[in-house]
């Protein structure tokens, strides 16, 4: 899980901070609400062809790490 965490970046020049995948302009919230919507992995790389099937996969992980947080507080750098 760890590396697959690795791909989620975040930066204030890319989507004003949010968590993206890679340093792309991809943020984690539109993969999700991607795969919700019900699309295959299949179709949403066949969309996006600079992601790949782990940057989904890591997506997934993200979110479900997120779930288990108790608390969340913003980090300035």
């Amino acid at each position: 899980m760890k590396n697959l965490l690795s791909r989620i970046t975040s930066s204030p020049e890319i989507c004003h901070g949010k968590p993206c995948i890679r340093g792309l302009r991809y943020p984690i919230e539109t993969l999700l609400e991607l795969l919700s919507s019900g699309m295959t992995h299949r179709e949403i790389l066949d969309d996006y062809e600079d992601l790949e099937e782990d940057d989904l996969r890591a997506a997934i992980a993200w979110g479900a790490r997120l779930v288990t947080t108790k608390r969340i507080e913003a980090v300035m750098a």
